[in-house]
């Protein structure tokens, strides 16, 4: 298939948040011609809101999205996915990322602890309706369902849409979702409108950490062509968003290098 649009990169925060602030990242990405960033919401507080949508604004750049909200099945969620909205709005990102939350405390109930997370989805829904916020379910691998994300399929995430209509769809990460035999079908069932955010990395053999120990595009086993080709089939015509968690690797690098890397391997290999 032909090559990624370089029009399309944009950077996830997380790939260089070891030793780059948000100020930072955002320099960074104009300097490189990044033209998308989707900041994590540690690194916008301690920027302040006002002075990250200045400089976002300044430099041009796209808010692709923001991480993240969720957590619904922990206690006293509300007020900080309140705030999470407000935030998102303010820098008009394109979608508020859902992480949303493992087991209920103290349980077992796994299909219980998801109808929790679509109980709270639908509680902060309308508010995020009203402030122009779409939100993003981001289904994580089967290794986080425990303690992260008890929704661990598009299938899964996209049963939770089908239920709670407008204004809700997924963030399909491939680190997250490679393995699926059912990718090809539920990536083609969220459509265009679904799909509010598109994450690229790649999976490594052996991984050392299966948190922090994610690869750079081209390193590892995913085929990322055909998950590309996946998403624009159904339609979807927005950024490829490059996170990156990598204790032992990226994040000891000089963030420049790491920024020049992606941009060739989101053009060469995905």
């Amino acid at each position: 298939m032909s090559a990624a649009d370089p029009a399309r990169l944009s950077l996830n925060t997380a790939t260089i948040r070891e030793k780059w602030g948000l100020a930072q990242a955002i320099e960074g990405c104009a300097r490189h011609g990044i033209r998308g960033i989707a900041p994590w919401r540690d690194q916008l507080a301690a920027m302040g809101v006002k002075e990250a949508v200045r400089a976002i604004k300044a430099k041009g750049l796209t808010v692709t999205g923001l991480c993240r909200g969720g957590f619904f099945t922990a206690q006293d969620w509300q007020d900080d996915n309140r705030r999470a909205i407000e935030e998102a709005h303010a820098l008009g990102a394109q979608c508020l990322v859902l992480v949303v939350g493992g087991l209920i405390p103290g349980s077992k109930d796994l299909p219980g602890s998801r109808e929790r997370v679509k109980e709270g989805i639908a509680a902060i829904l309308p508010e995020a309706r009203k402030a122009g916020v779409p939100l993003a379910i981001e289904p994580l691998h089967p290794m986080q369902a425990a303690d992260r994300a008890c929704v661990n399929t598009l299938e899964q995430a996209l049963d939770i849409c089908d239920a709670l209509g407008e204004g809700i769809g997924v963030a399909v990460d491939v680190y997250h979702v490679w393995w699926d035999p059912k990718l090809e079908g539920q990536i083609a069932r969220a459509g265009h409108k679904r799909i509010l955010a598109y994450h690229i990395c790649d999976w490594l053999v052996p991984t050392r950490d299966l948190l922090n120990d994610r690869g750079m595009m081209g390193d590892g086993v995913v085929d990322l062509p055909k998950i590309r080709g996946m998403v624009e089939r159904a339609g979807y015509a927005g950024f490829h968003e490059v996170e990156i968690f990598s204790q032992l690797d990226w994040w000891q690098r000089d963030p420049d290098e790491v920024l020049s890397i992606c941009k060739d391997r989101h053009a060469r290999m995905t």
